[in-house]
């Protein structure tokens, strides 16, 4: 066994491989990578960095002293107070007070406090609310606080909204009635974000974190881009984060376009250009994780396609370095050792600015 390294599963499995193995996966990963966003593979030295980096042996890595980055996150304050179905401990605490120990006990870089459904179209309902806390909330804190959600442009379909639902008159062969319903909901969602942004500017917002973009298709992450244009033009001095929900954009419609580029199918290396020019200031990158491969393979994926990000972006990349996503295992709580891992891999060898 002592020539062995411990390992995961993409479902959070614990796995035992041989260096020689984990070097397989890495060139199986990056190279699908390759094939699918059409990007380089990893070079021969970049491949070998993240076998050493697999075959460190402590349980938790890290970067080198002087190469940390900033953290931003999607209301990991929530974990405090959420219950244990949403990954939480069921701490009876306030969400601000969840905030303040994230801020002096977790030492986080950044702060975020967000509907706790995580989506805006229950977040505009309350809107007065959250910008009367956020305002108190915000008063207290000395890192940067952004408020987030998600599009979520599927709560705009019925049952729980006004519009058909796509996924009903799809397969029913009604195609044009489908990509009309994804229209007017992307107007009605648009509309909603930009309103929620007005709001939030009024009560001095620093930032604002559109996390999951594009979870319903590509009609999804053109009401995104389109609010945070508009938004930037409203209040050009609050940041906006924009994250992805998938590697590549679901071309649920298939003909939108924001400007002059079709959404659907744009891998992170092309959507970070179209983010920047809607005036994104930070860039989500997600790559998917497979449950039945290796962390090596899946991490190699990600490496590879945030690399090739980072290279083209004239703007912050933070990799979203979740579970099931960007080399995280898919399990609630994913293993320490493969988080840090990631997390070493995506900044040293990924470039990312942030995660």
């Amino acid at each position: 066994m002592h020539n062995q390294v411990m390992t995961h599963l993409g479902d959070g499995g614990r796995i035992m491989m041989t260096k020689d193995e984990i070097a397989e996966d890495i060139i199986r990963g990056t190279n699908d990578a390759s094939d699918r966003a059409q990007i380089p593979s990893l070079t021969k030295e970049e491949r070998e960095q993240l076998l050493d980096i697999f075959c460190e042996p402590g349980r938790i890595v890290s970067v080198s002293p002087g190469e940390e980055v900033v953290v931003t996150d999607d209301s990991c304050s929530m974990t405090y107070y959420a219950d244990q179905e949403n990954s939480g401990m069921g701490i009876p605490m306030s969400r601000p007070t969840a905030i303040l120990n994230w801020e002096r006990a977790a030492c986080g870089d950044t702060c975020c406090m967000g509907h706790n459904d995580f989506s805006y179209k229950p977040a505009k309902a309350v809107i007065h609310y959250e910008a009367n806390e956020y305002y108190s909330t915000s008063q207290t804190t000395t890192i940067p606080m952004f408020y987030g959600s998600q599009p979520n442009m599927g709560l705009y379909f019925r049952p729980d909204g006004p519009f058909d639902n796509p996924a009903e008159l799809l397969p029913i062969g009604k195609i044009d009635e489908a990509r009309q319903a994804q229209l007017d909901a992307k107007q009605q969602l648009k509309s909603d974000l930009v309103y929620i942004g007005k709001e939030l500017n009024q009560v001095g917002c620093e930032a604002m974190n559109f996390d999951t973009s594009g979870s319903a298709g590509d009609a999804d992450m053109a009401a995104a881009l389109e609010a945070v244009r508009e938004l930037k033009k409203i209040a050009p001095n609050m940041y906006m984060e924009l994250g992805m929900a998938s590697e590549f954009v679901l071309g649920m419609h298939g003909k939108i376009f924001f400007e002059d580029t079709r959404l659907a199918g744009l891998y992170p290396h092309q959507l970070v250009k179209v983010a920047e020019a809607a005036g994104v200031d930070i860039f989500g990158p997600t790559v998917n994780v497979n449950t039945t491969e290796t962390t090596p393979w899946n991490l190699s994926r990600s490496v590879t396609m945030v690399k090739a990000t980072a290279e083209v972006a004239n703007i912050p990349i933070h990799p979203n370095v979740g579970m099931g996503v960007c080399g995280v295992p898919l399990y609630e709580v994913p293993p320490i050792g493969a988080v840090t891992r990631a997390s070493k891999s995506l900044v040293q060898i990924g470039m990312a600015d942030g995660l």
